[in-house]
């Protein structure tokens, strides 16, 4: 199982400097994969292009870009110009969002967003992979060309909680990114759905990026209590609210990955063991002392690379 970071804006302000120089970090640590978030602050896409002119070995990838706002023709050409930048080591995650970015802080419609997804994949998936579209939908009717000289397709990673979501993710693109979704629902939802998918569509097995609250403590009550609050909003999207009813999770502290270094690595083997190719973790701290408990949650991951 890949290990990687969840850098930018989830895990507080910080400049484009300070972003770019995360990613730099992450990569002389030795982390397999860094990700960028698309929250209300920086682009995820420009500071992945920066952070790929600035490593030389680590994956980056969006976790996620939302779909609504952006033209499929536009995301292509977005996503074939940060692997230029990142030397083909660019991996695009996209999602639909929520209804209440969506269609109350952008003012755009929500309706039917696994049709949007079906469609919208239609028209990126070969600009990536052929430079060149030609569709008629409902919603896109694209003809078009791309051509980003010296870079390959990017993998497709889609934000894929809901049934048809995970679908399109393992027939369609190469597998899904998650977040705030636990081993149960992983196991039992998430795995078998997306890998029937691309197993009737012929296609290899898909990627399963799982982004999960990481903290190494002593005191896993208030690990638990710590991510309550710091992830609190997350547990009342509907979307994130539904696979956590799948876990009977009352917020985010329930499925965040907490512990001492033995139970955090137990825990994470037991992810990987369901299915899980790669954690994404967004380090939090708790106690007294954040930054050290920071550290030690960064210093066991750093150890246990190479080795789940």
């Amino acid at each position: 199982m890949r290990i990687g970071l969840m850098l930018g804006d989830i895990i507080g302000p910080s400049s484009v400097q300070e972003q770019v120089q995360q990613a730099v970090d992450a990569e002389r640590d030795g982390f397999d994969t860094a990700w960028f978030g698309q929250l209300f602050g920086i682009d995820a896409l420009t500071i992945t292009a920066l952070a790929g002119a600035a490593t030389s070995r680590i994956e980056l990838g969006t976790g996620v870009i939302p779909t609504f706002p952006r033209h499929p023709y536009v995301m292509a050409q977005q996503a074939l110009t940060v692997q230029g930048a990142a030397n083909n080591r660019f991996v695009l995650g996209i999602g639909v969002s929520h209804e209440i970015v969506i269609k109350s802080m952008y003012g755009l419609s929500y309706d039917h967003p696994a049709r949007h997804m079906k469609e919208y994949l239609s028209v990126l998936r070969p600009l990536l992979h052929d430079g060149r579209v030609g569709f008629q939908g409902e919603l896109y009717r694209t003809a078009a060309n791309l051509a980003v000289p010296g870079t390959k397709p990017p993998q497709l990673l889609l934000a894929a909680l809901a049934p048809k979501m995970l679908h399109l993710a393992g027939a369609v693109a190469d597998g899904t990114m998650l977040w705030m979704s636990g081993m149960k629902s992983i196991e039992a939802h998430v795995v078998p759905l997306i890998t029937a998918a691309a197993s009737e569509a012929g296609r290899p097995a898909p990627r399963i990026v799982a982004g999960l609250p990481i903290c190494v403590t002593e005191d896993i009550a208030a690990g638990r209590e710590a991510a309550a609050k710091v992830f609190q909003m997350y547990g009342q999207l509907p979307n994130y609210r539904r696979m956590l009813d799948r876990e009977s999770a009352a917020g985010p502290g329930d499925v965040a990955v907490v512990g001492d270094e033995v139970a955090v690595e137990r825990q994470l083997r037991t992810l990987a063991g369901v299915g899980v190719t790669d954690i994404v973790a967004t380090i939090y701290g708790t106690g007294d002392d954040r930054a050290a408990s920071v550290a030690r949650t960064r210093a066991l991951l750093k150890g246990l690379l190479g080795r789940i």
